[in-house]
């Protein structure tokens, strides 16, 4: 199957031979008063021109190579979104070089790992923070030799020679090109499009991460495809706030950016986000479920703690929006009374609540990285949010698959782009061929060819199959779908997704495979259950005080039965315990991106997984966490196993294809 026709007005493809640093040098010289990023810094956005841009990239690739980094080289950055972090990796690609964007809030080891693998001669830092933790684990790193940083603040008692300020680095820059007239652009027009662009390092959720290797072609066919899709436009703005390491803000911050042209915004922290996004409003947004999700839980707590009259007014206009959004993916005319309903309530709640979220003027929004569950999918399209699923992975660039305005649902991931060619293997795998297939993976040979066959096909992992409108349907990791002991098929994303539409469980994961019933491991939304327990008068001192008041599991056990409600009587979760404590990326159960590690947690949990089948009242978990400064300490705890009483089906239309 072949990707769909480009929209009509799309951008025209890019010339033979493009590379990223081509694209900035056409950009500032077209466009070069447009603004190309702003960064808000002491709450104030200052916006930087493409002229701008183009000029700070020149400047501090100079330095680079006034400094040594040559043609093959491998920079890393790590930070949150900054300008300057993406000007550095647009300079050592400039330079014939490879970037590799690190997870800022990767541990001593994670992070070893990669610049060691990658080779990485230079680290970009962002502030003090960064720069200590590449200063610990630099004397076993032989080929890093140069740490820039760019923030300064509690560094100015720092002597290190193999440390330089980012402004230091531009500096040696301008004074490079002085007595190098025209080494910039010499090096840039070497450069070539099947040149390795970037290293992006995989979420790792079986071992070890695997870094990708990314050329121009890739990353902008890529880039090329999505836009033709979508409606990407040079005048949008959007907001930067994802990790850099993720594929998700390569394809769109940095690729999609240098091939379309539009404005990218870097929030001031991380903490300040969702205020930044009301300020800014952008034109499109993207998000990991893992985010959604908890834009829905604050929804939920908020309009919980609202006046009587305003809670039921937003559950009255919800649920009509709600049965709204079923009939219009049924093909059903609405009521006059339900459009009625819906006209009062875009001005008494769906308007206000768009606002507040700051996608007010968002022509679309995508969802991406992993399933979103079909009930959290409908409530913010019922919200009049242009809420589309898109499907890629960090072989194939970031993008291959989004759904269109108007066949946008919870059960598909849309058709594939332009040039991108999707076929289902004889045992259900997703199979993808295109320009945006990776070159392979660094180092590793024999793991590419398991991975991309002969004729080019990359192997997915993914099992599912595509519709009869021509969208492609994933149903899960191929290796962790499964059979319950009666054959019933068992796809256990599914169940946690819907079991994570409860604002108050956080994470989930279920088992089943191969056994005669569903269990499941659930750890609490601490914010949410938190909010409850204050409402209810409940005191408690910790997250593991919190997580095994009766209570609680009371609360989680509705939550439990609701889910129950909407599922095949097979699949029903019979029993459950709440974890004392939350699932953890330092501690291997989970990715940097929010992916579970199924097989750290079979293996970690062993026991308690036993305990879940074997009629054990209670199980005992101990398990070790480490904290920021990389200490480990373990955690013991005894929880109660709740067994849940069978119930009746919930009257609802089922979608799922499972």
């Amino acid at each position: 199957m072949s990707g769909n026709s480009p929209r009509p007005g799309a951008l025209p493809q890019a010339a033979e031979g493009a590379t990223f640093p081509r694209l900035l040098l056409h950009h500032g010289a077209t466009r070069g008063t447009s603004p190309a990023m702003r960064e808000k810094t002491m709450g104030i956005w200052r916006t930087m021109s493409w002229a701008d841009y183009r000029a700070l990239v020149h400047d501090f690739a100079l330095g680079l190579a006034a400094l040594g980094f040559r043609r093959g080289d491998a920079l890393a950055v790590i930070g949150d979104n900054r300008p300057c972090l993406y000007a550095a990796m647009l300079a050592a690609q400039s330079l014939g070089g490879t970037p590799v964007p690190l997870y800022q809030d990767g541990n001593a080891s994670e992070l070893h790992y990669v610049i060691e693998h990658a080779g990485a001669s230079v680290v970009v830092a962002e502030d003090q923070e960064q720069v200590d933790k590449m200063l610990t684990i630099r004397t076993s790193l032989p080929s890093l030799s140069l740490i820039v940083y760019a923030d300064p603040r509690g560094m100015f008692h720092y002597r290190d020679d193999g440390l330089r300020s980012y402004q230091a680095v531009e500096q040696l820059g301008r004074e490079y090109a002085r007595t190098h007239p025209g080494h910039f652009e010499a090096e840039v027009e070497k450069g070539r499009a099947d040149d390795i662009a970037l290293l992006a390092y995989t979420s790792g959720t079986t071992g070890r991460p695997k870094g990708a290797s990314l050329t121009h072609t890739s990353l902008i066919s890529s880039a090329r495809a999505f836009a033709e899709c979508v409606d990407l436009r040079a005048t949008d703005d959007w907001l930067a706030y994802l990790p850099m390491a993720w594929v998700g803000d390569v394809a769109y911050s940095f690729a999609a950016q240098l091939v379309t042209g539009f404005a990218v915004n870097c929030p001031e922290s991380p903490e300040t986000v969702q205020r930044d996004l009301r300020e800014l409003g952008p034109s499109a947004f993207l998000a990991a479920p893992r985010v959604w999700e908890n834009i829905l839980t604050q929804l939920e707590v908020r309009a919980a703690d609202a006046s009587p009259l305003k809670r039921r007014a937003f559950e009255y206009f919800r649920d009509r929006a709600i049965e709204a959004e079923l009939l219009r993916g049924d093909g059903k005319p609405l009521p006059a009374g339900l459009r009625f309903a819906r006209a009062l309530g875009e001005w008494l709640v769906y308007g206000p609540v768009r606002d507040q979220l700051g996608l007010r003027r968002a022509r679309w929004c995508l969802t991406g990285g992993a399933p979103l569950g079909p009930d959290s999918f409908r409530f913010f399209r019922a919200f009049g949010i242009n809420l589309k699923q898109v499907y890629g992975s960090t072989e194939v660039s970031g993008f291959a698959c989004v759904q269109p305005d108007e066949a946008a649902n919870p059960n598909t991931v849309g058709p594939p782009g332009p040039g991108i060619e999707v076929r289902i293997a004889d045992g259900g795998e997703v199979l993808l061929r295109g320009k945006n297939v990776f070159s392979g993976y660094h180092k590793q040979d024999e793991a590419t060819r398991a991975t991309v066959d002969a004729e080019g096909w990359f192997h997915t992992g993914d099992a599912g199959f595509i519709d009869p409108q021509g969208h492609l349907v994933i149903i899960d990791r191929a290796k962790d779908v499964g059979k319950l002991g009666d054959g019933t098929a068992f796809a256990p994303q599914f169940i946690e997704n819907k079991l994570k539409f409860s604002p108050f469980i956080g994470e989930a994961i279920a088992f089943g495979n191969g056994r005669d019933r569903v269990t499941a491991m659930i750890a609490i939304s601490l914010a949410s259950v938190g909010n409850w327990a204050e409402r209810k008068g409940l005191a408690y001192t910790s997250y593991q005080d919190l997580s095994q008041k009766p209570e609680v599991r009371a609360l989680i056990r509705e939550e439990i039965a609701k889910c129950n409600g909407t599922l095949q009587s097979t699949t029903r979760i019979s029993r459950f315990l709440l974890l004392a404590k939350d699932f953890d990326a330092d501690d291997a159960e989970i990715t940097r991106t929010r992916k579970l590690r199924r097989s750290a947690i079979n293996e970690k949990y062993a026991a308690v997984i036993e305990a879940l089948y074997d009629g054990a009242r209670e199980a005992e978990i101990s398990s070790e966490v480490t904290y920021e400064d990389g200490q480990r300490a373990t955690v013991r705890a005894r929880v109660a196993i709740e067994d849940m009483e069978a119930q009746p089906p919930v009257r609802r239309r089922e979608t799922t294809h499972v």
